[in-house]
């Protein structure tokens, strides 16, 4: 996980950390900064809830209850998703 330590965070920065905060996985320092940030942010605030809702109404749904073409169609959005992203440096 990337870390972005002694600035403010920008909202790139607090959606990238999103996944973690909300499985649990920050630190303590990580964990605070994301919430100064999300204390000031609307923006970021909505997709944490959205996060949330979509994890809420989804996260019942496991894969091998997912019709096949539904799976592909799910699996092909990620990808190209994906494919979007700029690479990381490190």
């Amino acid at each position: 996980m990337r870390r972005f330590l002694h600035r403010r965070l920008v909202c790139r920065q607090a959606v990238e950390l999103m996944t973690a905060y909300l499985e649990g996985l920050l630190d303590a320092g990580e964990r605070e900064r994301l919430e100064e940030h999300l204390a000031g942010c609307p923006h970021c605030t909505e997709y944490l809830a959205q996060m949330r809702a979509t994890i809420e109404a989804l996260g019942r749904i496991e894969p091998e209850h997912l019709d096949e073409p539904v799976l592909d169609d799910l699996v092909g959005l990620y990808q190209r998703w994906r494919a979007d992203e700029p690479p990381v440096s490190g």
